[in-house]
């Protein structure tokens, strides 16, 4: 089966990995992302003697009267950042097909392994689809669930959807190979799925009039290689990689951000409900019992 290989970053390289072996897959040319363009899939390409193609615009009539030339039967699109639209999606005879890191109709959007733990969730999935006009809206062929614990947290996530990504997307390729397809609906699951924006530079705040349960799954789903969590203490940034829960920890008033103790690891803050520990930061300056934790310089 003769691909058009769409993708960027580790999702891309080890699903590359996976197709390239494969004798039964011939890949026609790989397209990088025309703003961030991925070096490591470049590489691995041109190790493999495959084309790399660039548009500012894969909807143009110029790119898809080039893409005619390549005669492929399956576009397949790996986190690349270009919408595709009717001409393109239809233009091979297999139609375009996308992975996406989500347990589908839930999880639409971006970012969605940080969403997955803000919204303390207990899995999260990964999504073979084809592709439509909407936003991670076609029919579902393939899709697996990944259990999430508390000792998950961004980089562990990570990790398994890269490996996940790779192997959900190969199954995939292979039932459409065959002739083996079943697809799902989404709106058979459901009517209204959901939809995640894209997280920018100042979603990192951390508000500490929240439960300290909130506040945990904030700080790991933000954690390096993520911007991380971040407070002020007397107009000082404090970048925080990792928090823990206080096993029998109280209910009590008191003032949000305050740091209430300091521990062998770190220091006690005081919480919406209860208390947490912070035991991963970066901080200039001292920690002193009494200071407080602000949203803001």
């Amino acid at each position: 089966m003769r691909i058009g290989y769409f993708g960027d970053g580790p999702w891309a390289h080890q699903a590359f990995e996976w197709i390239i072996s494969d004798d039964s897959f011939d890949i026609a040319f790989v397209m990088v992302r025309y703003d961030k363009r991925d070096v490591t899939l470049i590489q691995l390409a041109e190790k493999n003697g495959i084309p790399v193609e660039l548009s500012e615009n894969i909807n143009s009539k110029e790119f898809i009267d080039k893409m005619q030339q390549y005669h492929v039967e399956l576009f397949v699109s790996m986190s690349f950042n270009q919408i595709f639209k009717k001409e393109m999606i239809n233009l091979p005879p297999l139609g375009t097909i996308n992975c996406h890191a989500g347990k589908l109709p839930f999880y639409r959007g971006r970012n969605i392994l940080n969403w997955v733990l803000i919204n303390d969730e207990k899995e999260f999935g990964i999504t073979v689809h084809y592709m439509d006009e909407g936003i991670d809206t076609g029919d579902i062929i393939l899709q697996e669930t990944y259990p999430i614990t508390d000792d998950d947290n961004y980089q562990t996530l990570l990790d398994r959807a890269y490996t996940g990504c790779a192997d959900v997307l190969y199954r995939a390729l292979k039932m459409i190979q065959k002739n083996e397809v079943v697809v799902t609906r989404q709106n058979d699951i459901d009517l209204v799925g959901m939809y995640c924006g894209m997280r920018q530079p100042g979603d990192e705040v951390l508000d500490w009039n929240q439960s300290s349960r909130d506040i945990f799954n904030f700080v790991r789903a933000l954690c390096i290689p993520g911007p991380q969590a971040v407070s002020w203490i007397n107009g000082v940034k404090i970048s925080i990689n990792k928090v823990r829960m206080v096993i029998g920890a109280h209910t009590y008033k008191g003032i949000a951000g305050q740091i209430i103790g300091k521990t062998e690891s770190g220091f006690f803050v005081k919480t919406a409900d209860t208390m947490l520990e912070v035991i991963e930061f970066t901080y200039d300056g001292k920690i002193r019992v009494g200071d407080r934790l602000i949203s803001y310089e």
